[in-house]
């Protein structure tokens, strides 16, 4: 049965943050979160939320897009279901990415609205969106600690070992030497069932980063995310891969089943990283999660944002299954702990999911209201 859409919502929030979160690339100085809501002609409804981590003011931005550049393309359309809602949007808006060269932000909203399309129908069926994708589906995952300031780790790892982290992952790429010495003070200070991990959110040059894994020789890290540029050339990432004891990440930034497809081929992987909230929903992550696991490498999701693109990763994760860790930013974020993700659990090391429909969210929360930026909603 197709549906037909009849209502959009969108709300993009803000929340100041006391401690900013730095990055390699530039520092947030609050969190921002773009939820959106879509519904059908039987009253049937999904959520999903949209990239808005970058730049400062994308939050807006994207739902302003949501309104203003997709509503005529939602609004008493039918749809066969989310894959066909994810072609139609990406073949439609196409010219208008291309013209004012923002194809970021039209695949981050196309991205949110294929989640919550997803979400609608697996509600239709009453199933969990995990259970919708996969009847094998886990109904737990594990995670891992990220967004970890490396001049504070010592303190946030003592925090997310207490909250049941055994993995985390620190923010490399400001400065050489300190950045080595606290990561060797790091792992000295490790359980033996704990791992390290390191992202340098693309600060590196080929030798830059070459510098880097010398000063790391004999450290077991358990991941080099992002040392280089997602659009470095492909010789300098296999020079990379042939020097390092440990495997190199990456994958928020590549887009495209076909981006995703090069980057398998090349072996300079050992995890892949895709967003849900960037690009594919999902209609793209969804097969590209598997093609990642049947060529054998690590699928760990990657994720900094809001509660509904957690959940959403969560049953990503849980549909495709395999060795991999949900990442879980631990920085104080009132736009992912309104939705109470892990269902009043201290225990944040693994992910229960709902076996509620859908994504299991009815409502936003209420306290998510006085952070709102922006709101729009349309119907026919």
């Amino acid at each position: 049965m197709s549906i037909t859409l009849t209502r959009i919502t969108v709300s993009a929030t803000r929340v100041p943050v006391q401690s900013p979160v730095a990055t390699s690339f530039g520092v947030m100085t609050n969190r921002p979160a773009v939820f959106v809501r879509l519904e059908d002609q039987h009253g049937a409804f999904g959520w999903g939320e949209i990239f808005a981590n970058w730049p400062s003011a994308g939050a807006e931005h994207r739902a302003r897009l949501v309104m203003e550049d997709f509503a005529d393309l939602l609004l008493d359309q039918s749809f066969d279901d989310a894959r066909d809602l994810f072609t139609q949007l990406t073949d439609k808006t196409h010219i208008r990415a291309l013209q004012c060269g923002e194809w970021g932000p039209f695949r981050q909203v196309i991205a949110g609205l294929d989640t919550a399309m997803t979400d609608l129908q697996a509600r239709r069926a009453g199933l969990s969106v995990a259970r919708f994708l996969s009847a094998d589906a886990s109904t737990r995952v594990p995670c891992y600690a990220s967004g970890i300031a490396i001049t504070q780790a010592t303190q946030q790892i003592e925090h997310s070992r207490d909250a049941g982290f055994s993995a985390f992952k620190v923010k490399v790429g400001f400065d050489l030497k300190r950045d080595t010495d606290l990561l060797a003070q790091l792992i000295a200070d490790l359980d033996p069932s704990e791992t390290l991990c390191a992202d340098a959110n693309q600060a590196w040059s080929l030798p830059e980063a070459e510098a880097f894994l010398s000063a790391c020789s004999g450290m077991p890290l358990g991941w080099l995310e992002e040392p280089l540029p997602a659009d470095a050339s492909l010789t300098h990432w296999q020079a990379l891969a042939d020097q390092s004891a440990f495997p190199l990440a990456g994958g928020e930034n590549i887009t495209g089943t076909g981006g995703f497809a090069d980057a398998i081929a090349t072996g300079v992987f050992g995890v892949l990283q895709p967003d849900i909230a960037k690009w594919g929903g999902f209609s793209g992550c969804w097969p590209v999660a598997r093609a990642i696991r049947s060529a054998g490498l690590r699928f760990c999701p990657h994720f900094l944002g809001g509660g509904i693109g957690l959940i959403a990763s969560a049953h990503l994760l849980a549909a495709v299954g395999g060795d991999g860790l949900l990442e879980v930013d631990v920085n104080p974020n009132p736009l992912r702990d309104a939705f109470d993700p892990w269902h009043g659990a201290t225990d944040r090391g693994h992910f229960a999911l709902s076996n509620a429909p859908g994504l299991g969210i009815t409502e936003l929360p209420d306290e998510i209201a006085r952070y709102e930026t922006y709101s729009g909603a349309l119907h026919r």
